[in-house]
């Protein structure tokens, strides 16, 4: 971005239009970008406000304000030329927490697909034009969340990135931590589950309504299509038995463990209405822990931290999600407090 330009018109340049005159000194400006910097009266001749179709006279002085460069406006029209509006473009750049010249990760809002579907055409991969930052190709995902999961997602930056990151997710040194909230306290207040999981198919003509089954861990063998599945939780604070702040890793990676292993031990994330419904049994005060409607409304799930060796340096980051709004919202009004939490629950000191 430049700063802002005052030019004196020379014989040159006399009784032409403003926008042709802008036009000619810097090509890669469109013309609708001209008309809204005339109408914002950003442009001024002689310190006032002018249209695009001024004359501008010999003598006269011409303000101009900052402009984009040439590699940002090529990036807008090829956000455009992707179906990225600017106002995504500008959403998924503020999600950025960590950006070098090999990987990006952002903090993906909850509601935002990772991938688009059939039915789904707003997602962080397409929004992903918004993120080259002066590279050729957009960033790929290496990784995936669920459309109501918030939190740390990872992007690599090229071809090589993504494979190298790929690889290193599989490490049994690489640690997500995922923070939820769920109805009643689960007991004992840490543990591991093993339950497998299989996949069951919806009733949609699209397979809408699929989700996932628990298998006791005696019969994954033996069930077509079950997959082994461990997680470790741990209580982190609770509302007496009503609710539960728990700290979520999972050791394996299938789809909705943690949503579905949280529910098979009747304790399902509070706003997830795929495994926790009113049918759901659950041991605390009823579903959503009787907080109420306004907070049941939405997931509380987070993918609070992903450490992880950075596959050219070698150096190990430590990448921390904020919480979205709802789930703020929510620690404020049971008294819950983030700073008490430690960075990782599962490798405190004796």
């Amino acid at each position: 971005m430049s700063g802002v330009q005052t030019r004196t018109i020379g014989p040159d340049d006399g009784d032409q239009r403003v926008d042709r005159y802008l036009r000619r000194l810097f090509p890669h400006l469109t013309q609708g970008r001209i008309e809204k910097m005339c109408r914002k009266g950003e442009i001024r001749v002689d310190g006032g406000r002018v249209k695009t179709a001024t004359r501008l006279e010999v003598g006269q002085v011409i303000r101009i304000p900052p402009l984009p460069s040439e590699e940002q406006v090529e990036a807008e029209r090829s956000m455009l030329k992707q179906g990225v509006t600017k106002a995504d473009a500008k959403l998924i750049q503020s999600c950025v927490i960590y950006r070098d010249d090999h990987i990006i990760a952002i903090n993906k809002p909850a509601g935002l697909a990772t991938q688009g579907g059939s039915k789904t055409t707003r997602h962080v991969d397409g929004m992903a034009e918004a993120l080259t930052f002066g590279y050729d190709e957009k960033p790929r995902l290496v990784h995936r969340l669920d459309r109501d999961t918030s939190g740390v997602l990872l992007l690599a930056r090229t071809r090589t990135m993504a494979k190298a990151l790929t690889e290193n997710l599989k490490h049994r040194e690489t640690r997500k931590i995922y923070w939820a909230a769920v109805a009643g306290v689960p007991q004992p207040r840490a543990g591991t589950i093993k339950y497998g999981l299989v996949k069951a198919g919806g009733h949609g003509r699209g397979g809408e309504g699929e989700r996932m089954h628990c298998v006791h861990p005696r019969d994954v063998d033996s069930t077509e299509g079950a997959k082994r599945a461990t997680t470790d939780y741990a209580v982190l604070d609770s509302l007496a038995t009503r609710a539960a702040w728990v700290a979520l890793v999972p050791i394996t990676g299938r789809t909705h463990q943690l949503r579905a292993h949280m529910a098979e031990m009747g304790h399902p994330i509070i706003g997830d209405g795929k495994y926790g419904g009113s049918s759901q049994e659950n041991l605390g005060d009823g579903w959503g822990a009787g907080m109420g409607a306004e907070i049941g409304r939405k997931m509380h799930l987070h993918a609070r931290s992903l450490t992880i060796q950075h596959p050219e340096t070698g150096a190990i980051l430590h990448l921390t999600a904020p919480m979205p709004d709802h789930m703020k919202h929510t620690w404020d009004f049971v008294g819950w407090v983030e700073s008490h939490a430690p960075v990782d629950p599962f490798n405190m000191p004796d």
